[in-house]
């Protein structure tokens, strides 16, 4: 569609309204209005809601308000109507001093969505202050003053700027003098007393007249003053100055106890009348905070106090020279003091509006602050620029208007990163040095449920004592969720399954909260020797999430079972009746053995034998062996010997506190022409035997040791090699156990006979056992565990007497006797995989037992 411009004024005048209306509400522009000073209260300032291009009905919806700098409430809108008017009086001299122009900055927000608008109100001068005097003025004159003689007079001040400020005198009549106005550089007007007659003091020696100051103002305001004129008798030359005005050129903030000028009068009269002194008449404007004065012999003025160029940037400083004459007369001149800027003034920042706290899932340009500056300091020293530290953070200041800033969302958040932001903005003017102000703002990041419960490893180790009491605490899980609240909040629960036939809660339970696992039976380590379950840990928060651990609860053995002796017989022990013996058998000559079983594992089941003594005291001719329950002759039996022995040898455990079993060995001692050929054949084929079980014992130590400088060097070798593996693959991360395959061995300390033969020197090695240090205590309270955070490697240990201990299932080698050493702890725990749950195999494999040396 295409208008014709020259289509006439209409058109011309729709289309001009359509691009000011499309050039307000893309722009930020600023609307400007006036008022009168000393208004009255509700004087209409302007129709700001129209003007603003805001609609009536949506004023109080979105929340209309209105803020000034300073005071607030001079200005009110009325939400009915939107106009803008006058709450309070405003006095234009109270806001903005003798400064040319003074406005009322008002900044308007709404919500929905948030805006923010900026408006100025001039506020407009009022002839409302007449000129003031500082009081009665006193003039001396000598009498013989020439005639056209100069006296210049203090001048009123009007509080008013502009044409209410300037001011013109008028003088009472009177026939001696007249009334010179004198138009300064800044139009300011000076009144003079201009001598027409000559005057005698000894006539008349005392005028007074009435000096009248009017302002430019409509209506025109006035004010008078009395001029008391002395006339001193003669003394014919005044005190003058080098020149009638003086200009000092000072930065601000001098420091205190500066020289200004020295001036510099004289008087060419003789004598007394021409000692002058020097005083300052009129300091024009005046100041609360600095004082100027002058040295009456010297005329050094001096400043005091702190000189502010933001208070005054310009003093007029009226001198006076008197001489000493009688009458004295006087000379005078005018010290203009201009004071220049200096970058004293640190910007200040204000934040308002705070949108706190802020979710982490927020978007990108959310405004989270309203943030204003300013500068008192003019020029570059004014000009106020902002920025944010530290670094790097997810936020940004956007420039909406000069001197205001947002401060919005400029990144993503991750309140588990970091959850809360110390932004400290930082206003810097351009002064020279710089000055700058901070303000800080802490910004919570709300959490949002995005992190599932975790913990420390996948897996545990667990060892528990079996016999333990019911409800007794084994573990505690524990993971932490990285949110916060309730998004944080952790329970646990068990992973049902079924362990054998019967349901996993049955044996063990967790808490909820704490994440305590408990054993709600006694566990029996001959039963079951490996719980392996999961604990799932789940978090409170919307949608909920989890994870799972899985434990390996390993039950460790207790000397719970006494050793059990074999019955006698042809593989168990000796026959039923008298073992007889030749009294021709030389020493160390084996005659019986006794043989025992321990249902227990480990150190608990490594069995050792004792002869006790006879009775009365009488040595025995014979002795048993401490670990293989050998009986032998210490010497050559002869005709003393008694013929029937009686033997006890005690069986007694290694375990914590030791079980015993006692076996009774008959022995008859006979000749050797009388022993039966069937006896002698008999104890041919035991001595054999046992040569044969003693043979096995040797190839058992060297086999042991064998085996275990293959894994100590195996260990070493892959310590090595993780060592100097690259980092990326992580040299200490946990790996699964490595599995030491034990051999077959002769006359060991055994276990449960349910489901493996007792080993005893024949068949093939059985399974595998998984190597574990746990290092026990010796004693200590029931369902005491020991707890390996991820897999164990162990390795074996060298006692005091230089020989490697063999390995203890399940149990710790502790010192033994007055040895005085320490003996290798190695553990060991027999697995096999059934239906998908690791348990221990029955019964204890070849290599249950456990040697000392």
């Amino acid at each position: 569609m295409v208008f014709s411009w020259l289509g006439g004024f209409e058109t011309r005048r729709l289309l001009l309204s359509l691009l000011l209306l499309a050039a307000w509400e893309s722009g930020s522009g600023q609307v400007h209005y006036s008022v009168p000073e000393e208004a009255k209260h509700g004087t209409f300032v302007g129709r700001i809601a129209q003007d603003l291009g805001l609609e009536l009905a949506e004023l109080v919806p979105r929340l209309f308000r209105v803020a000034s700098k300073g005071r607030g409430d001079l200005l009110e809108v009325n939400l009915q109507n939107g106009i803008l008017f006058v709450n309070s009086r405003i006095d234009r001299e109270e806001l903005c001093g003798r400064s040319a122009e003074c406005s009322i900055h008002l900044e308007v927000i709404v919500d929905r969505p948030l805006q923010v608008f900026h408006v100025e109100v001039e506020v407009k001068d009022i002839n409302d202050n007449p000129p003031v005097f500082r009081g009665e003025q006193k003039v001396l004159i000598s009498e013989s003053a020439p005639l056209e003689s100069r006296f210049p007079l203090e001048g009123a001040s009007d509080a008013d700027i502009g044409l209410n400020s300037l001011l013109t005198y008028r003088l009472s009549l009177n026939e001696y003098f007249t009334l010179k106005l004198i138009t300064k550089t800044d139009r300011s007007i000076l009144p003079e007393l201009i001598l027409r007659k000559s005057l005698d003091r000894e006539e008349i020696p005392e005028l007074n007249m009435l000096l009248t100051a009017l302002d430019g103002g409509k209506p025109q305001l006035t004010e008078s003053v009395q001029i008391q004129i002395t006339i001193l008798d003669v003394n014919d030359n005044a005190p003058e100055f080098d020149k009638p005005g003086y200009k000092v050129v000072l930065f601000e903030n001098v420091p205190n106890g500066t020289r200004i000028i020295q001036l510099n009068a004289s008087d060419l009269d003789e004598g007394p009348n021409r000692e002058i002194s020097y005083e300052i008449r009129m300091i024009l404007p005046l100041s609360e905070k600095c004082m100027f004065l002058i040295n009456p012999q010297t005329g050094e003025i001096r400043i005091y106090g702190k000189l502010d160029f933001e208070e005054n940037n310009e003093y007029e400083i009226q001198v006076n020279a008197i001489d000493k004459g009688i009458p004295p007369m006087a000379g005078h001149c005018t010290v203009l003091v201009e004071v220049l800027d200096l970058n004293d003034n640190t910007p200040e920042v204000m934040i308002t509006s705070l949108s706190l706290p802020v979710r982490e899932d927020a978007q990108v340009g959310t405004v989270i602050a309203l943030i204003s500056v300013s500068d008192c300091d003019s020029g570059a020293n004014g000009q106020v620029t902002c920025s944010l530290t530290p670094p790097h953070i997810p936020f940004k200041l956007v420039s909406t208007f000069k001197n205001y800033y947002t401060l919005v969302l400029d990144s993503v958040l991750d309140r588990e990163s970091a959850s809360n932001y110390e932004v400290m903005v930082t206003a810097r003017d351009g002064g020279s040095p710089s000055l700058s102000a901070t303000a800080s703002v802490s910004v919570e990041v709300a959490d949002v449920n995005d992190n599932a419960p975790a913990f420390a490893q996948p897996e545990y180790t667990v060892f528990v004592k079996e016999n333990n009491p019911p409800g007794c605490h084994i573990f505690t899980v524990s993971a932490r969720d990285a949110d916060a609240q309730e998004n944080a909040l952790v329970s646990y629960s068990l992973v049902e399954q079924r362990v054998g036939e019967r349901a996993l809660s049955s044996y063990v339970s967790v808490h909820a909260e704490s994440g305590k696992v408990y054993a709600l039976q006694p566990l029996d380590h001959e039963e079951l020797e490996l719980l392996q379950f999961q604990v799932s840990a789940c978090d409170a928060g919307v949608p909920p999430l989890g994870s799972s651990v899985t434990l390996q609860v390993f039950v460790l053995d207790e000397n719970d079972n006494a050793p059990a002796l074999l019955p006698p017989g042809p593989g168990g022990g000796p026959s039923a009746g008298s073992q007889v013996v030749a009294r021709s058998v030389g020493a160390g000559h084996v005659v019986a053995k006794v043989r025992a079983v321990d249902a227990d594992s480990g150190y608990n089941a490594w069995l050792s034998y004792e002869l006790q003594p006879a009775a009365g005291g009488a040595s025995s001719p014979f002795r048993v062996g401490l670990y293989t329950g050998e009986i032998s002759t210490t010497r050559a039996l002869d005709e003393a010997d008694a013929p029937r022995q009686r033997l006890l040898v005690l069986v007694k455990d290694h375990g914590e506190p030791a079980l015993t079993a006692t076996a009774t060995v008959p022995l008859s001692l006979e000749d050797s022409g009388q022993a039966p050929k069937a006896s002698s054949r008999a104890l041919s084929g035991a001595a054999g035997a046992e040569t044969a079980l003693a043979d096995v014992n040797v190839y058992l130590i060297i086999a042991i040791c064998t085996v275990s400088s293959l894994f100590v060097l195996t260990l070493l070798l892959y310590t090595a090699l993780r060592c100097w593996a690259p980092p990326s693959e992580g040299a200490c991360r946990p790996v699964k156990p490595r599995l030491v395959c034990s051999s077959a061995v002769g006359s060991w300390s055994f276990s449960q006979e349910r489901r493996q033969r007792v080993c005893s020197g024949e068949g093939p090695p059985k399974t595998d056992l998984i190597a574990f240090s746990p290092c026990l205590p010796a004693s200590g309270e029931d369902c005491k565990t020991r707890h390996l955070r991820g897999p164990h490697r162990p390795g074996p240990r060298t006692g005091a007497g230089g020989a490697g201990a063999p390995p203890v299932p399940g149990g710790v080698q502790r010192p033994r006797g007055s040895s005085g050493g320490k003996s290798a702890e190695w553990h060991f725990v027999s697995v096999r995989k059934e239906r998908g749950v690791q348990h221990p195999s029955g019964g204890v494999p070849c290599g249950g037992g456990s040697y000392r040396y």
